[in-house]
């Protein structure tokens, strides 16, 4: 049975509504998640933007009243500011509060700010599945075949995959070029991808970059191996696409 995650901070405009998509694909499999503001606002364009950048889907995303929610089931409470944590130590009894305190990054309107706020995140929560997985004795990933060939059943999500592997590391800008997308289509395909464990994505600078997951099974290496192998025209086509593009980043050595 899913554990029922519920974030919340005052607007529920950034900080609240990062932390509701980042652990529902980071581990939808194991809670429910939802976010809720004391103040609800809406949807700040930036934290959207940010969440888009780094692979993970914004659909659905919206500010929405404690008041609305505070009467249903809650394993888990997280507040993400002093303020919220405050005004919530009570609410939604028996579920564990837990206060986190991130600081509001709407009031810089920076770029930098909002992915460094969604960085810092990501890391608390990846922190908070892993004890979870801990206390509850679940195991790690086991790359369950059918998740596994229903992501590579997509013709663009395959040749996002097979780019990868073939340059090692790519960014959400090369990719959307090499697929000649969107990026907010690039976006959905790669956290599609991400959450059926085949990729690890990483901030460099400005840049989310893309890279196989290295705890991917032998098995399944050996899929994209004979794939790659077996058909060479297969992405043929989003290389010419890829090596032509204008000002390309450049990777990072770290």
């Amino acid at each position: 049975m899913k554990r029922r995650v519920l974030f919340v901070c005052t607007a529920n405009s950034a900080r609240s509504l990062m932390a509701e998509a980042l652990l529902r694909e980071m581990a939808g499999d194991q809670f429910e998640v939802a976010s809720a503001g004391t103040e609800p606002d809406k949807p700040h364009p930036m934290a959207l933007q940010v969440l888009s950048e780094a692979g993970f889907s914004v659909d659905g995303l919206q500010s929405k009243s404690l008041a609305g929610v505070e009467r249903e089931h809650w394993d888990y409470v997280i507040t993400l500011c002093e303020k919220a944590a405050n005004e919530c130590g009570n609410v939604c009894q028996p579920a564990q509060q837990i206060a986190w305190d991130f600081p509001d990054p709407v009031p810089s309107g920076r770029h930098a700010t909002f992915a460094l706020t969604l960085k810092e995140i990501r890391e608390r929560i990846g922190l908070f599945t892993l004890v979870h997985r801990k206390e509850t004795g679940m195991k790690p990933m086991d790359f369950n075949p059918v998740t596994v060939f229903k992501a590579l059943g997509d013709e663009l999500r395959l040749a996002a995959l097979m780019l990868v592997r073939q340059e090692a590391k790519l960014c959400v800008c090369e990719l959307t070029a090499a697929l000649d997308i969107s990026q907010p289509k690039a976006s959905r395909h790669l956290a599609t991808l991400r959450q059926a464990g085949l990729l690890d994505a990483e901030r460099q600078g400005q840049w989310m970059y893309y890279s196989l997951n290295p705890r991917m099974p032998q098995w399944l290496s050996r899929v994209l191996d004979e794939t790659a192998d077996s058909n060479p025209a297969l992405i043929a086509s989003e290389l010419e696409r890829l090596s032509a593009m204008p000002d390309r980043p450049v990777v990072q050595c770290i």
